[in-house]
């Protein structure tokens, strides 16, 4: 049996609303942990939903009243998902551990932290999961023969959902061509920067901009131009820590958020993408080729924005341009100082 035939299987065995291997540890990953004793309440029918539930271990009932079905899940099955989907909901069932539960908590932050952990996985989990809710929805719809205005609105809002999955899958935060953060996922790093602090670092930040691209892709074309951006971009990556954040604000310019040591390890860490840059060389392009790029950094005050740090980082990469690229400027570590300090 091949590998593909093999999860094929696996997956037609997997109950309707259980975890794949993958998606179980994307969400171990996250959230918080809840025990639950048996016969407790986890939440009740009508109430505005806040997270949704994976069963770590144990069995809960789902009572939906009104003469339904009662439902009974257990270990990597998941419940109440639709508050994360849709923003606003209430709980159309009563949740009652029947064992003794372990829980994992998703609430909206961890289900953000999942999106911009793995994108790709949570929206294949959410066509999945409306996938199952549609088909839920229908089949009551022919038990019963009866449309209400509970079903019609639940329709309605998973319709909703639907619509809201693909803007999302067209906002996602990761820059289609080189695989970087794009200029949102910039923005909602920058939103939680603080928080994710390490002790004794400085912010900063370090613009690159590739030195005559234009020319570069007038003369080698188009394709030879987007293999060059995903080869700084592989560079800009190869530089970060694990607690930067590369990215590609758009066109040829790319950044690196830092939490560095000081000025020297800034300087270090720009020189060292201006090297890896002038000693690329792609395979089967002219040998004419030759890249470099200009960096201008800076350290970044706290009491600052994100438009002053760039304006400051700018005004550095401007100085390297103008001294020909293929180099690095910093931006001067005191803001009252107007000189730059030059690294090649």
């Amino acid at each position: 049996m091949s590998v593909s035939e093999s999860a094929a299987l696996t997956a037609a065995r997997r109950l309707p609303r259980q975890l794949s291997d993958a998606e179980a540890a994307l969400f171990a990953r996250h959230g918080s942990s809840r025990d639950v004793r048996p016969g407790d309440v986890i939440f009740r029918r009508g109430e505005l939903g806040r997270a949704m539930f994976v069963i770590e271990a144990g069995e809960v009932r789902l009572e939906f009243g009104d003469g339904l079905p009662d439902k009974i899940i257990g270990p990597r099955e998941y419940f109440g998902e639709l508050v994360l989907f849709i923003g606003s909901h209430t709980r159309v069932a009563n949740a009652v551990a029947i064992t003794s539960v372990a829980l994992r908590i998703v609430d909206r932050d961890a289900f953000d932290a999942l999106v911009a952990s793995d994108p790709a996985q949570l929206a294949q989990f959410m066509r999945r999961s409306f996938s199952y809710l549609v088909a839920s929805e229908q089949q009551l719809i022919q038990s019963l023969k009866r449309r209400n205005e509970d079903l019609l609105v639940t329709l309605d809002t998973l319709q909703h959902a639907r619509t809201q999955l693909s803007v999302a899958q067209q906002l996602v935060r990761t820059d289609e061509l080189t695989g970087l953060c794009n200029r949102r996922g910039l923005y909602r790093f920058l939103e939680q920067v603080e928080q994710q602090r390490i002790p004794g670092s400085v912010l900063a930040l370090l613009l690159v901009d590739i030195d005559r691209f234009k020319q570069i892709n007038d003369r080698h074309g188009h394709l030879v131009g987007d293999r060059v951006l995903c080869a700084i971009a592989s560079e800009v990556q190869n530089a970060a820590a694990v607690a930067d954040l590369p990215c590609r604000l758009g066109g040829d310019e790319f950044a690196l958020l830092m939490q560095v040591s000081g000025q020297d390890e800034l300087v270090a860490r720009a020189t060292q993408i201006v090297h890896a840059v002038r000693a690329l060389r792609l395979a089967g392009a002219s040998s004419e080729l030759m890249v470099s790029a200009s960096i201008g950094g800076t350290l970044c005050d706290p009491r600052s924005s994100w438009a002053t740090w760039y304006s400051q980082a700018d005004a550095a990469l401007y100085q390297a341009k103008g001294r020909g690229g293929d180099a690095c400027s910093m931006a001067a570590e005191t803001s009252g100082q107007a000189g730059l300090d030059e690294a090649r």
